[in-house]
């Protein structure tokens, strides 16, 4: 028997003949995707949770200039769109989640997104992308005063991009929530989004293999921070007067290249319990404590590096001594190495040191490396460091005594770093577009 099977697509009218039961079953299930369409949304107190209820899987939901109210729960395949000269704002009003995802395949394109709760046991947030949100994407919105801007929590593979953020500011620092919060949100990205206030701009626990890609971070706790994440790729980001630049804590074999931190209060690059890392290509400019601190973090490659204009180039303690330091540049720091220990480290790697501005080196055979080794430090930074109050000693005749016996037997030095290769020019530098500072670099 002939059955007809009549479907309804951009006003065009199709009449499919079936000849078998198998037939009209595939027909079927291909018409659930023929019939997916846009949709124009007009503004209204509840207009856009209506079209969301009334659609189908695939739909595309174009919101019209105006005020559409959340919640609203995405529960199946869908684009929510506005036109990026249009201004459709999707508010919250202070209350819960406003735009919460739990469907796969979802798109989220071109809206203002404001005004959530500030429940942060509830994680209340401009846009979550919750467990089941997989392959989520998130892309050119406004997120403006939301407790938690964007929120990937069991979302696999999602995608927040080229999103412009502006946190809270009417609450206290560790009151507010994150730019971009992400947990257990294996393969998500973050490319290219614009982070301003709240507390941290990419916070990520618990999610392995993250990429954060070109994200700009302003006014914040922490530009980037990591939590037992494994495997993650944090490359060619900038930092600029947050209080530290990327805080990465508890977390193996990442790959951070390329990313810059300038004028960030206390340190730019912060390890803590890092292992494994690839750490290459990296500036930090005027950081205002340590350009780098490292606290029990091993076997890191640190590679490749300017660090410039800090009160501390480089920090480190608590056995963090099973790293590779090579072809960094340390110029005009205060104290470039701080390094409270008694083994002898030696930061060559393969004939090959760092540049260090301060050292007044020769090169007779002009074979770009320093005749002499160099120490960063010697016996007095160390006393200083643990007697504080010896400082004002420093000029005294008994210092420069002591300086001059260190220098002329170096037997009597009890450890510390030596860079036993170091290198007369510092090595090209591609960031060097991104220096603020006014120290020059030596010819």
């Amino acid at each position: 028997m002939l059955k007809y099977l009549i479907r309804y697509r951009k006003g065009l009218t199709h009449i499919v003949q079936l000849s078998s039961l198998g037939a009209l079953v595939v027909l079927i299930a291909l018409s659930t995707n023929v019939a997916a369409a846009e949709r124009i949304v007009a503004p209204g107190e509840n207009s856009l949770a209506r079209a969301v209820a009334v659609a189908k899987p695939g739909d595309v939901l174009i919101l019209g200039p105006g005020l559409y109210n959340g919640p609203v729960v995405i529960d199946k395949p869908l684009t929510l769109e506005g036109r990026p000269t249009q201004g459709a704002v999707v508010d919250g009003h202070d209350k819960g989640t406003v735009i919460r995802i739990i469907a796969p395949d979802v798109t989220i394109r071109g809206l203002t997104v404001r005004n959530s709760g500030i429940r942060q046991e509830d994680i209340d947030s401009g846009i979550f992308a919750d467990k089941g949100g997989d392959r989520a994407l998130i892309e050119n919105n406004h997120l403006d005063n939301n407790e938690f801007s964007i929120s990937l929590r069991g979302a696999i593979n999602a995608e927040a991009r080229h999103n412009v953020v502006r946190g809270r500011q009417d609450l206290r620092v560790n009151d507010r929530g994150d730019g971009i919060s992400v947990w257990n949100a294996t393969g998500s990205k973050a490319l290219d989004n614009d982070i301003r206030f709240g507390r941290d701009g990419i916070r990520s626990t618990s999610s392995h293999d993250n990429v954060f890609t070109g994200n700009r971070f302003h006014d914040l706790r922490y530009a980037i921070h990591y939590m037992w994440t494994d495997g993650g790729t944090i490359t060619d980001n900038l930092s600029e007067g947050n209080v530290v630049g990327f805080a990465l804590m508890y977390s193996r074999q990442l790959t951070i290249v390329g990313n810059v931190s300038r004028h960030d209060q206390a340190h730019g690059l912060l390890l803590n319990f890092v292992n494994n890392a690839r750490i290459e290509g990296n500036g930090v400019y005027a950081g205002g404590t340590e350009c780098v601190f490292i606290y029990n973090a091993n076997d890191n490659a640190i590679v490749r590096n300017w660090f410039e204009g800090c009160p501390i180039g480089v920090h480190f303690t608590a056995g963090s001594e099973r790293n590779r330091f090579s072809e960094n540049s340390f110029v005009g720091n205060r104290t470039q190495v701080k390094y409270v220990g008694t083994r002898s480290l030696d930061w060559a790697s393969n004939g090959r040191g760092n540049y260090w501005s301060d050292n007044a080196a020769f090169d007779l055979n002009g074979d770009g490396i320093a005749d002499m080794p160099y120490r960063p430090n010697d016996i007095v930074d160390r006393i200083v460091w643990s007697v504080p109050l010896a400082k004002l000693l420093l000029n005294s005749p008994a210092v420069q005594v002591v300086r001059w016996a260190q220098a002329e037997f170096p037997a009597i030095t009890p450890g510390g770093v030596i860079d036993t290769a170091p290198l007369m020019r510092p090595p090209p530098f591609p960031a060097l577009a991104n220096r603020t500072t006014d120290t020059e670099i030596p010819k």
